[in-house]
């Protein structure tokens, strides 16, 4: 029901726009979130907006860089990605929480009920 895109290869100092268009249902009032998981570690937090107020969140290793946006009429959230790094090379995923999950912030995985399938970001130094 989350569909990822936008994904590719940039030379470092580029840009990106990924994008995750909902369907089968109305994400309107989920939190939704971006995390990215690189070869061998983690899946980790990227940044978040919350559906009532609009506020955001980022990872340290982000801010200033990335921009999370929503547009609720279309059923989609963005990630703007700018001045890429060769550490930002990862899968990112988008997530979606729908007020019915369990909420322990917006950089926690277990804030969100609802993956997208992951789309690759390759940044060439």
């Amino acid at each position: 029901q989350l569909q990822a895109s936008g994904g590719g290869l940039v030379q470092d100092g580029g840009s990106l726009r990924l994008s995750c268009a909902a369907s089968g249902r109305t994400f309107s009032r989920a939190r939704m979130g971006w995390f990215r998981q690189a070869p061998g570690k983690e899946r980790e937090f990227v940044a978040g907006i919350r559906w009532n107020s609009g506020s955001t969140q980022y990872a340290d290793a982000v801010k200033g860089r990335f921009t999370i946006s929503r547009d609720n009429a279309k059923n989609t959230a963005y990630l703007q990605m700018n001045s890429l790094k060769s550490d930002d090379t990862a899968v990112y995923y988008c997530a979606a929480g729908t007020p019915l999950s369990a909420y322990n912030g917006l950089p926690s995985v277990q804030s969100y009920d609802y993956w997208g399938q992951g789309t690759q970001v390759t940044v060439s130094s």
